[in-house]
């Protein structure tokens, strides 16, 4: 399997069974997370993200040369634009684990699923804030739900809801980056080259931590060391998968699976794990649900609407040509 750019299949195209397979696998591994960072205690969430960032890296390259994408990745490296970017791109991505896993230890998943409910919200508004889009007023309405949310949770909760925040801004400037490098570096290459970043601090930090005698690996037995060198498998797995459904699926069908995801998070939390769920926060996620619907079902339309506009434009070209002489 290679990173060449494949054709993006259209709405009206049949759906394609490989690729809702590998979209539905990506985001339902994504969304069993909770269930699986626990696994890794006693150590803590900074010694859990450098081990991931290692292991990630050591699978990637692995991946790299199964793949034969491994050109691209030096490509990117040799790069300079793109390995800045990836590089900001890699320190997100950091904030990002980081606090998920926090969240997650610190029995704070509901909050953490909150945060990717919120993320398509955070992704509209740097649309329009960075790249100066401009919003249909259906938007501006499911952008008005989503801070109303936060206005709600706040106050129930007395403080801002920080993990959630932090998560859903961290990823959406991630995803803002990643559009800035384009298709041209696909997901395993991209991973390689923003884990390559990070390992360095990551790798040190183990280092110290093994120095000082306060790191886990290796001193809870071979299964929870096994369990951390997991880790990098978890990580790379899904974004495999999700490339391969991003290859294969109309965009349209990529925007709802991506819900899965908190989805089974929010349902891990509330029903598995028993976090409370006081009104405010069931009002809170009643509203944001309320803009995710708006902004799907404004998304489907739109991009109906765009596709029959484009079909007729085609159809008049097509009728104005001039008759081929026999």
């Amino acid at each position: 399997m290679t990173d060449s750019p494949a054709p993006r299949p259209t709405a009206a195209a049949p759906l394609d069974g490989v690729g809702l397979a590998t979209g539905v696998g990506a985001y339902v591994l994504w969304g069993v997370l909770p269930l699986y960072f626990p696994l890794l205690a006693p150590a803590g969430a900074v010694e859990i993200i450098a081990h991931r960032v290692v292991w990630s890296l050591l699978f990637c390259a692995l991946l790299l040369l199964v793949t034969r994408t491994w050109d691209t990745f030096v490509a990117a490296l040799r790069n300079r634009r793109t390995l800045g970017v990836l590089a900001i791109a890699a320190v997100l991505l950091a904030v990002n684990w980081l606090v998920f896993v926090f969240g997650i230890l610190t029995d704070r998943v509901v909050d953490a699923a909150l945060g990717y409910f919120i993320n398509p919200l955070v992704t509209v508004t740097l649309a329009v804030v960075v790249l100066r889009e401009r919003l249909r007023t259906v938007q501006w309405v499911a952008l008005g739900f989503g801070a109303a949310a936060v206005v709600v949770i706040t106050a129930g909760y007395g403080q801002l809801p920080w993990i959630a925040l932090t998560l859903a801004l961290s990823f959406g400037f991630y995803g803002l980056l990643k559009n800035r490098v384009g298709r041209s570096v696909g997901a395993v290459p991209g991973l390689a080259v923003e884990t390559l970043v990070l390992a360095p601090v990551a790798l040190g930090y183990l280092v110290w931590m093994g120095a000082a005698g306060s790191g886990t690996f290796g001193a809870f037995g071979p299964a929870h060391a096994l369990v951390l060198v997991s880790s990098g498998v978890v990580t790379s797995v899904p974004l495999l998968l999700f490339n391969t459904a991003a290859r294969r699926l109309p965009l349209s069908m990529i925007g709802l699976l991506q819900y899965v995801a908190p989805m089974l998070q929010f349902l891990i939390g509330v029903l598995v794990l028993h976090e409370q769920m006081p009104p405010a926060r069931w009002w809170g996620f009643a509203l944001v649900w309320l803009a995710l619907a708006v902004l799907t079902v404004d998304g489907v339309r739109h991009g109906h609407a765009q596709r029959l506009s484009r079909r007729d434009t085609e159809v008049s070209a097509a009728a104005s040509r001039p008759p081929r002489s026999p």
